[in-house]
C-alpha cells in the first residue's frame, strides 16, 4: 500500500509539473498590430503615422540637369567666367540633385495643423579662375575650393539646401515659404528652368503670412517677410567705387547695413477653373550703412521703396486639353530684386568680338540696385520695370512645350546717373565723357522648352534660352578697363557694345 501511494503521489506530482511546463510555453494576448493605412483626407500619397492622427506625405525627386554654355545653372552667360568668352568659360556645367519632401497634416477643430519640409542635395561642377601668374584657382559651387589642382578630390561642389519648412495653422503660415507677393509660377511661366527677369524669384523667405479664404476663389494674403539677399540688391556708395569692380557691373561699395524692417507684403488673387489672377505689392526699406569707415562718417536715412505686380493665368484655350498662358508685369522703385530677382545675372559685363580699330574686345556692363547715393547726400532710388510669360502646350500625355520669355529695364534717376557716370568716366576713362554715359539698359531672354514623359514621373526636358542686353551708352564708346586676372583679360582698350548668349539644357527627373 505504500509503495502504491507512492507511484500515485510521484504521477500526480508529475502531471502538475509537466501542466505547469506546458502553461508556460502558452502565448500570451499579443498586443495588436498597428497596420499603416491610407489617410484619405487631404489626396492620394498621404497616410497615418502609426498610433497617431497625424498623416504623412513623403515625396522629392532625383535630377541630372545639364547647362551648356554657361558657368552656372539656369542663367545664361553674363558675368564672371561665363561672361568671359574664354578659356576660363565651362563648356558645361552639370548638377546632381536628390530632394526630399515630408509633408505632415492634422486635422484639429481650427483646421488642418500642417508642416512641410524640402530640401536638398546637389553635386555641381565648378570652374577656374586666374591668380595673374599662369596659374588658376579652382572654384566650387557650395563646396571647398582646390589650388592648382592640389586636391584632386575637391573636383566639384557639394551642398545642401533648405528650401521649405514652415507651419501652417488657421490660415497663418510661419517659416521659410515662397513669397506672398509670387504668382503661383513665380520665373518660370513656361516650366522653364532658365531665368527670366520680370518677375519675383521661386527662391523661398522666412516669413509670417496670414491669408484669409473670402470663398469663390477669392483670397487675401499679408506677409511681413526676411528681407536679406531673397529682397535686396545693392544700395551703392559711390565713395567707395573702383575701377574693377565698375567692370563688373557693381559702380559703388555695396552699402547695406543690418535689417530694421522686415519686407511687407499684400495680395488679392481670385482662383477660378478658368485660371487666376492676383496683384501684390510689397513695400521695403532701404537701410544703408555709413559713408566712410566709421560712424563718425554719418550715414543716409532709410528711404521705404516698393514694388507692385499683376499676375494673370488662363487656363484650358482652343489650343488643346491643359494648355495654358502665364503671363506678369513688375514695377519697382527702390525695391529692383522683385523685378530683377536673386537668381539672375547681376551684376554682369559680357564680353564679345569688336570691329572697332584698337579695340581689344567689346564689353555689355549691367548694373542693378536698390538706391545709389555720394558721401553727405541722401538715396536716390532706382526704377525697374519688366513682364514675362509664356504659351504651354500639350501635344499628347507624352510629350509638351512652351514658349517663354522675359524682360526687365532699369532707369536711374538723374542725379544717381550723376554719381554713377562721374565714377564711370572718371575710373573706366570712357572716350564719350558724361555726355556719353547711361547706365540704363533693357535685359530679355527667350526660349522654348519641350518635354517627354515615357512613364510616369519619368521625364526628359530640353531648353533653349537666348539673352539679350541692350545697354544705353553711346554708339562707340569705349573704356580703358584694368586687367582682370581672375577672368583672363587683359588691361586695354574695349568697346562698349550690347551683347547676346546663347544657352541649352537638358533634364532628366525622376520624381516620387
Amino acid at each position: 500500500m505504500n509503495v502504491a501511494r507512492s507511484l500515485l503521489l510521484s504521477s500526480v506530482a508529475g502531471l502538475v509539473a509537466l501542466g505547469g511546463a506546458q502553461a508556460a510555453d502558452l502565448p500570451t494576448k499579443a498586443k495588436a498590430i498597428e497596420y499603416v493605412k491610407v489617410c484619405t483626407l487631404y489626396g492620394p500619397g498621404f497616410y497615418y503615422v502609426p498610433g497617431t492622427d497625424t498623416c504623412i506625405k513623403l515625396g522629392g525627386y532625383a535630377r541630372l540637369w545639364v547647362m551648356l554654355n554657361s558657368n552656372a545653372m539656369g542663367v545664361t552667360p553674363d558675368y564672371g567666367a561665363g561672361g568671359a568668352d574664354n578659356r576660363f568659360s565651362n563648356a558645361y556645367t552639370a548638377r546632381a540633385r536628390q530632394a526630399v519632401s515630408i509633408d505632415t497634416r492634422t486635422a484639429t477643430e481650427y483646421g488642418a495643423v500642417r508642416t512641410f519640409f524640402q530640401a536638398a542635395f546637389n553635386w555641381t561642377t565648378g570652374s577656374y579662375s586666374g591668380v595673374a601668374n599662369g596659374s588658376t584657382v579652382y572654384q566650387s559651387i557650395g563646396g571647398v575650393s582646390a589650388p592648382n589642382n592640389a586636391n584632386p578630390g575637391a573636383v566639384a561642389g557639394g551642398a545642401f539646401t533648405l528650401w521649405y519648412a514652415f507651419i501652417q495653422f488657421a490660415g497663418f503660415t510661419f517659416g521659410r515659404a515662397n513669397s506672398a507677393f509670387d504668382t503661383p509660377w513665380q520665373e518660370y511661366p513656361g516650366g522653364n528652368y532658365g531665368e527670366l527677369p520680370g518677375s519675383s524669384t521661386w527662391d523661398q523667405v522666412n516669413q509670417i503670412s496670414y491669408t484669409a479664404d473670402f470663398g469663390q476663389g477669392f483670397t487675401a494674403t499679408v506677409s511681413a517677410q526676411d528681407q536679406v539677399v531673397h529682397d535686396t540688391s545693392y544700395i551703392w556708395n559711390m565713395s567707395a567705387a573702383s575701377a574693377g569692380s565698375i567692370a563688373a557691373g557693381v559702380y559703388g561699395g555695396n552699402d547695406i547695413a543690418g535689417t530694421v524692417a522686415p519686407d511687407f507684403i499684400a495680395r488679392v488673387r481670385l482662383d477660378q477653373a478658368w485660371g487666376l489672377v492676383q496683384a501684390s505689392v510689397a513695400a521695403h526699406d532701404n537701410h544703408a550703412a555709413y559713408y566712410g569707415a566709421t560712424e563718425l562718417t554719418g550715414h543716409p536715412d532709410d528711404k521705404w521703396g516698393w514694388a507692385g505686380q499683376v499676375g494673370l493665368s488662363i487656363k484650358n484655350i482652343p489650343t488643346g486639353p491643359g494648355d495654358s498662358i502665364n503671363m506678369s508685369g513688375v514695377y519697382t522703385y527702390g525695391a529692383s530684386r522683385y523685378n530683377f530677382h536673386d537668381y539672375t545675372g547681376t551684376p554682369a559685363a559680357r564680353y564679345g568680338g569688336t570691329t572697332l580699330p584698337g579695340a581689344y574686345q567689346s564689353v555689355g556692363i549691367l548694373g542693378v540696385s536698390d538706391t545709389v547715393f555720394a558721401p553727405g547726400t541722401g538715396q536716390e532710388l532706382t526704377t525697374t520695370y519688366g513682364f514675362n510669360g509664356a504659351f504651354n502646350h500639350n501635344w499628347d500625355p507624352q510629350w509638351s512645350s512652351s514658349i517663354f520669355g522675359g524682360l526687365g529695364a532699369v532707369r536711374y534717376s538723374g542725379t544717381a546717373k550723376s554719381y554713377i557716370c562721374n565714377a564711370f568716366a572718371a575710373s573706366l576713362s570712357l572716350s564719350t565723357g558724361i555726355a556719353g554715359c547711361n547706365p540704363d539698359f533693357n535685359y530679355a531672354v527667350i526660349g522654348t522648352r519641350t518635354s517627354w514623359t515615357p512613364v510616369k514621373n519619368l521625364t526628359f526636358t530640353g531648353e533653349i534660352d537666348y539673352s539679350m542686353l541692350d545697354q544705353k551708352y553711346a554708339s562707340g564708346s569705349t573704356v580703358v578697363l584694368p586687367q582682370q586676372s581672375g577672368i583672363g583679360k587683359p588691361a586695354g582698350l574695349y568697346e562698349l557694345k550690347d551683347q547676346r548668349g546663347l544657352t541649352f539644357q537638358f533634364l532628366a527627373q525622376r520624381s516620387f
